[in-house]
């Protein structure tokens, strides 16, 4: 039996989107030891996952704290990884294989820089879609991929019929009107105006309700929607996730609900700016879809509405 390490440290939306790539290290390494890396908003949820034996935290401290990188690296080693699968693929991690395993390829530390098809650079490479470089760099690594494309974070969901009772929620679409600070680029701004829509055309059949993140909830007060919250506090990850997968529908600017709501095989939309699209981030399922716009203020709300139309019913 060997000890295999995935590295994954996150956002929010890469877990889910990993989810396929680790089921298929999982089952290719039968009989083997499946450890991961991880941050610590992801700690507790891989402990969950069905496929990961062990989680080991890493708290990304800068780099130049020596005492820290140096307690980091004992713990890794200590397990003497056969085989190290990099799916998060970013300079830190590019660090830490020049310290691990300085002269490895792909045989040993399974990675894009490791994998990269020859006479493509990254930057190409880094154009198609996620889920397509994770298929690629899997099977350059001789993993078969049965999932990869196909991500289910369905694992991650928790029963929250009590939530859901204290709400008195049955029928609900949900919105996700949120996104980070400094990625503003990313708001869709006529959130109001589709509740409006909703109830109107719907006639109250569906409740519109949202689940603001921890830093989220005071703006989740200028949305004319029901704020859940489980006791004053925002929903973890895994109740977020049951919630998602008991909706009618869910509507979100391209962040991290948005990408629960198409692994989990549930019904909804993504609105695009210009800032990627839907292809590059492997976001559209069967259910799920996206609509995209070069600038999302030039988006109308009827269009969202009748997109939602065509889908929920």
């Amino acid at each position: 039996m060997s000890n295999i390490l995935i590295i994954k440290h996150g956002s929010l939306g890469d877990i889910a989107q990993a989810c396929g790539a680790i089921q298929d290290i999982s089952e290719n390494h039968k009989g083997d030891q499946i450890h991961l890396l991880t941050t610590k908003p992801y700690f507790e949820l891989f402990k969950k996952n069905p496929h990961i034996s062990n989680v080991i935290l890493d708290k990304r401290l800068s780099k130049i704290n020596l005492i820290y990188l140096y307690l980091l690296m004992r713990e890794i080693k200590k397990h003497n990884f056969s085989k190290v699968y990099d799916l998060q693929n970013s300079s830190r991690t590019s660090f830490y294989k020049n310290i691990l395993f300085p002269k490895a390829d792909k045989t040993i530390w399974c990675s894009t820089e490791t994998t990269l098809p020859e006479g493509t650079t990254k930057k190409d490479f880094d154009k198609d879609s996620v889920l397509s470089r994770f298929d690629y760099q899997l099977k350059s690594s001789g993993i078969n991929t049965n999932h990869t494309m196909k991500p289910d974070f369905s694992w991650s969901t928790v029963d929250i019929s009590e939530i859901k009772k204290s709400y008195e929620l049955d029928k609900y679409i949900i919105l996700f009107p949120f996104c980070s600070p400094h990625l503003t680029t990313k708001k869709w701004p006529y959130y109001n105006d589709l509740i409006s829509m909703i109830n109107d055309k719907f006639q109250n059949k569906f409740k519109v309700v949202t689940a603001p993140g921890p830093y989220e909830i005071e703006d989740a007060k200028n949305i004319n929607a029901l704020c859940v919250l489980d006791n004053g506090k925002a929903l973890n990850i895994s109740q977020l996730s049951g919630f998602i997968k008991d909706s009618s529908f869910v509507v979100a600017n391209d962040t991290g609900p948005a990408h629960i709501t198409a692994h989990l095989g549930s019904k909804g939309i993504a609105l695009f700016g210009s800032h990627t699209t839907p292809f590059k981030v492997s976001i559209e399922r069967d259910n799920f879809k996206a609509i995209q716009a070069p600038e999302l203020s030039k988006l109308s709300a009827e269009k969202v509405f009748e997109r939602l139309s065509e889908i929920i019913s």
